[in-house]
């Protein structure tokens, strides 16, 4: 199928899903959820999995431009009791099947946009994986996106589902900790050297050029794939992006706040590595926020992908400061402290999968808003890309949450965007 009519066939199954929705066809209680997983890593096999046990969906396709990650996903689907789903390769043979009513998207970051708004235009419900997008522009196209389609778009950002986070939360409204001024977030872990890697060829089994998709084409190294991705500025968004975006998201929630920041300020380099990784490995970010009252909010994120130890007793958390005590959060419990640091009240629980599939399957079913909505998670996002944004320049920035943009720097705010492959049939529209 050529590129154009390929365009027109998703164009047209999309609108015949919404008019079936419209007439009345949508999904019903009792009804299997027929779905595809678009990305067959160590996440999208385990959402793979996952699937799988479930009586309520069917997994009917995965797909991976690397043909040995899609069998090795299609027989975790079988050995788990979910049937035997076809491997693909291109993800628009996964968006051409009408069967098709919802897709899992764990690709790599730069392709989390453009094949969830793909999915989206195809009539297709989406889960994508964290960050939501590669760039800030994405975040704002992917809402459009879900929003015209009336698609549920659901990010996995899953510590939005778990009653660990919820009642943290709930702990902090209900002022356990009094006005909460500053959140604060780290992500302390040890990470790897990836060495200094050289072109080549692709293996066999890897379509390099669909894995590259509408990032601009560079050629094959052997340090690029399968993980190393993530420090590259072309497809990921640094260790911030990748595992500090979760407890971002946290803190933005704890902290209150449903708005874009309005500075930042962030220092951070190479300081350890010695190898091709182009984002920090050393990473401080600070933002401010104004309220809708014009109070100023703080959140603080600090990155340490080098260190074999924990801080507070855990790799990677939260901390809220508020003006009658403080709250730590890790990942399997919270507590207060209170005025002269004396033990308050206090949580258990545990982040999976399965509660954050079940409220995306649900809101499928009900037509209702997700527990991390696109919307929530194109803000959380956003930090991650302008934290990154201000360390590769070196230097501060203001940011107009209304029009999403830079302000006063021209370099700064053509980043706010990417440049994509001319002429490339994923790169999204109005960017």
């Amino acid at each position: 199928m050529s590129g154009s009519s390929r365009r027109d066939f998703i164009v047209q199954a999309g609108t015949t899903a919404l008019a079936l929705s419209a007439s009345g066809a949508a999904l019903g209680a009792n009804d299997r959820v027929t779905v595809g997983v678009i990305g067959c890593g160590g996440m999208g096999t385990s959402h793979a999995r996952t699937l799988a046990a479930r009586k309520d969906v069917v997994v009917a396709f995965v797909c991976d431009p690397d043909s040995k990650r899609a069998d090795a996903a299609a027989r975790a689907v079988a050995d788990a009791g979910g049937g035997n789903p076809k491997p693909l390769a291109d993800l628009r043979q996964v968006l051409d099947q009408k069967a098709v009513d919802a897709v899992w998207i764990a690709t790599c970051d730069h392709w989390h946009a453009p094949a969830a708004i793909l999915a989206a235009d195809a009539g297709k419900h989406v889960y994508v994986e964290k960050p939501c997008s590669h760039n800030v522009r994405e975040g704002r196209l992917m809402i459009e996106a879900a929003r015209r389609n009336k698609r549920v778009m659901q990010v996995g950002t899953q510590r939005r589902s778990s009653e660990l986070a919820r009642t943290a939360v709930e702990a902090l409204r209900a002022g356990a900790i009094g006005e909460v001024l500053v959140a604060k977030v780290w992500n302390s872990q040890l990470r790897r050297n990836i060495g200094k890697g050289k072109p080549g060829e692709p293996p066999r089994h890897l379509d390099f050029e669909l894995w590259t998709g509408p990032a601009p084409k560079r050629p094959f190294q052997s340090n690029l794939l399968h993980y190393n991705w993530h420090w590259f500025y072309d497809f990921g968004t640094g260790d911030l992006g990748n595992d500090g975006v979760h407890q971002v998201d946290v803190a933005r929630w704890g902290l209150g706040v449903e708005t874009h920041p309005t500075r930042v300020a962030a220092l951070g380099g190479k300081y350890f590595f010695d190898d091709d990784q182009e984002f920090p490995d050393t990473h401080a970010v600070a933002f401010e926020f104004t309220t809708p009252e014009g109070r100023k909010r703080q959140l603080l994120y600090e990155q340490r992908i080098w260190a074999p130890y924990a801080q507070e007793g855990e790799d990677n958390g939260n901390a809220f400061y508020g003006t009658k005590g403080m709250m730590l959060l890790g990942r399997s419990g919270w507590q207060v402290f209170g005025e002269k640091n004396e033990p308050g009240p206090s949580g258990k629980g545990n982040v999976s999968l399965p509660p954050h599939h079940s409220n995306f399957l649900d809101c499928i079913r009900s037509g209702g808003t997700p527990a991390a909505d696109i919307a929530i998670n194109h803000l959380s996002s956003t930090l991650c890309h302008l934290g990154n944004l201000s360390a590769r320049l070196g230097r501060s920035l203001r940011f107009d949450p209304a029009a999403e943009r830079v302000l006063g720097d021209e370099e700064a705010d053509a980043l706010v965007r990417r440049t994509y492959r001319d002429g490339h049939w994923a790169a999204p529209k109005g960017v």
